[in-house]
């Protein structure tokens, strides 16, 4: 078989490998210089579709930096992909979604408002401090926590704990938290020590967290 005219000027017809056949449209004589067979281009085609195959899914040759990691949390800046509300921000430490310009009261803090709810009760006579108690529970507050300038904050409403939940945590909680005298002090003392939130367990059950609000934003 040859590409190029005989000894008579014709050029001796290209035939198609065993097994195929001529298209119907396609004319009778190939020239696969000028006019190949189109079982030439799908054996081409074939070819390069394998070596893309092989190709796919290996890394970038040298000298192509690769894609930098995609951080997680990334669009919303926050674990579970939530978006953040207006006016509040992340606290990485807890987790948990605070109003701007407050922050976890701190341990110190804290340990002195206990401490200080001692004078207090002695210096209101007991009643007095049971009357202010009452007032200022609507406002998330304890006399001690309005002294120091923090205030209690439920992260799951994203809301200032109202009367009824502050009364749940100063009744109910304060019973757990002497339930057992020195043992469950104790073990609130090191839950607000320990656990991120710094939640004691009248913090728990109340779903409150106390927060330092110096700028009395929560106020507003």
């Amino acid at each position: 078989m040859s590409d190029y005219p005989g000894p008579g000027g014709e050029q001796d017809a290209v035939q198609p490998p065993p097994g195929r056949s001529y298209p119907q449209s396609a004319p009778t004589q190939f020239n696969p210089q000028i006019n190949p067979p189109p079982w030439q281009d799908q054996q081409q085609y074939g070819q390069q579709q394998q070596y893309g195959q092989q190709q796919y899914g290996q890394q970038p040759p040298p000298g192509f930096p690769q894609a930098p990691p995609v951080p997680a949390g990334y669009g919303y800046g926050q674990p579970g992909g939530q978006p953040v509300p207006a006016g509040m921000y992340l606290d990485q430490e807890s987790g948990l979604m605070l109003p701007q310009g407050t922050v976890l009261a701190n341990p110190g803090r804290r340990i002195g408002a206990f401490f200080l709810t001692i004078p207090l009760v002695i210096i209101t006579l007991g009643i007095g401090y049971i009357v202010w108690g009452l007032i200022v529970w609507g406002n998330g507050q304890t006399p001690a926590l309005q002294v120091l300038g923090m205030r209690c904050f439920r992260p799951e409403t994203n809301r200032v704990a109202g009367f009824w939940w502050m009364a749940l945590r100063e009744t109910i909680g304060r019973i757990a938290d002497g339930i057992l005298s020195i043992v469950t002090e104790l073990i609130s003392l090191i839950f607000m020590l320990t656990r991120p939130d710094r939640k004691t367990l009248h913090d728990l059950v109340a779903g409150t967290v106390v927060l330092h609000d110096p700028n009395k934003v929560l106020a507003q």
